[in-house]
């Protein structure tokens, strides 16, 4: 059998082992330590806009931080977008709170605008005001931030951004994870850097970030005992993840240039089949790290196929695909959760699938990837 292609694995580059290494040098394996501060003071730089970061042990960490620190609370209800990773709603209801579903626009694939202001005033119609807005910015691709932010200004609600899949990305020169009150940072092992587990929260407010550092180190208080005066959570990142983040800032742009390059070779490579269609940068504003190369497969003719055929013929090569996220509102567990669109989501879902695109590929898994697609699509035109 081939060698596996996985979908996006981690990718180390020199520096990573030596702040590990010195981390274990100095015994400082504990939870924060020197590294964590450095690696917040990477990532406020990278990000600038007066931004501060809270390095934690995950971005569901973060978000949860996020919601508990704009008070959402149980029976309170916050908009989310349909199409992403469950991670971006499980927070609301570790919360007690209720999602309230939004579903996508064609141009990003990320949170209609449209949908977004329809859902708003019918939940303040229902006397029910959203506490937060969580958008989410898929696959590294921006979501349309100035129409977003302008109706969530409007109606005085509070922006969560979900750039875990965004770091590197930017919208009109502006990078991603700066426009919201919060924003969230994942840095998993298959993220476009990793510190093998981890996230981070971002604000500009200061002392959010200072109440997320607080509730993140289980919330004790000032004292020489240990007391308690809030609920807190063991949601920090430790110095030993921190080191390898710091290693990996070093690396990000590298590691967005490969990936916009793994893209564009797709995109030339299979612009032959007809029923394959990448997802583009809707205009010059937009800047995606292209955390993973995604297509549509229109396979309304005769002789086409579907997306599943075409993973599971990829997965006959050992090469790792995976479909598009299923939309949130199609979720068993959030069945009976409002949602507002036209099923732009649902048909994204049904179409689309995620190409191999980590930044360590070679030419020639680029290369064996196009081979298996298109071979796939060529024997049902016979």
């Amino acid at each position: 059998m081939n060698s596996k292609i996985w979908l996006s694995s981690p990718h180390m580059g020199a520096s990573e082992f030596n702040y590990v290494k010195e981390a274990f040098d100095t015994n400082w394996i504990a939870p924060l330590g020197p590294h964590v501060d450095g690696f917040e003071k990477n990532l406020e730089d990278f990000l600038g806009h007066n931004t501060y970061v809270a390095a934690l042990s995950s971005g569901t960490a973060a978000l949860h931080l996020a919601l508990i620190i704009l008070g959402v609370k149980a029976g309170d209800e916050v908009i989310c977008q349909s199409m992403t990773f469950s991670a971006s709603a499980n927070p609301i209801a570790y919360q007690g709170a209720t999602p309230v579903f939004v579903d996508s626009e064609e141009q990003s694939w990320n949170m209609s605008p449209e949908f977004l202001e329809i859902a708003i005033q019918d939940r303040l119609k229902n006397g029910k005001k959203p506490k937060a807005i969580i958008v989410v910015h898929l696959y590294g691709m921006p979501a349309n931030m100035t129409r977003i932010m302008e109706i969530a200004n409007k109606y005085n609600i509070p922006v969560v951004e979900d750039a875990a899949e965004a770091l590197g990305s930017s919208y009109k020169n502006q990078p991603l994870g700066t426009f919201g009150a919060m924003s969230i940072l994942s840095f998993n092992g298959n993220k476009i850097i990793t510190t093998s587990g981890g996230g981070a929260l971002v604000s500009a407010n200061q002392d959010w970030i200072k109440k997320a550092r607080f509730l993140a180190t289980q919330a004790r208080d000032v004292a020489p005992h240990y007391q308690h005066s809030h609920i807190g959570y063991n949601y920090r990142m430790s110095n030993i993840c921190a080191g390898i983040g710091r290693g990996q800032m070093e690396v990000l742009l590298d590691r967005v240039k490969q990936r916009r390059y793994n893209f564009e070779y797709y995109k030339n490579a299979l612009a032959s089949i007809p029923e394959i269609k990448f997802m583009e940068e809707p205009s010059t504003g937009y800047y995606s790290n292209r955390w993973l190369s995604t297509i549509l497969i229109d396979n309304t003719s005769n002789k086409s196929i579907d997306r599943e055929q075409l993973r599971l013929s990829l997965e006959k090569d050992n090469i790792e695909s995976r479909p598009l996220w299923k939309p949130m509102h199609l979720q068993p567990v959030f069945a009976n959760t409002p949602f507002y669109g036209d099923g732009t989501s649902e048909h994204l879902f049904h179409q689309g699938l995620c190409l191999p695109s980590g930044s360590n590929l070679t030419i020639g898994d680029l290369n064996r990837v196009i081979e298996q697609v298109v071979n796939t699509f060529a024997a049902v035109q016979v």
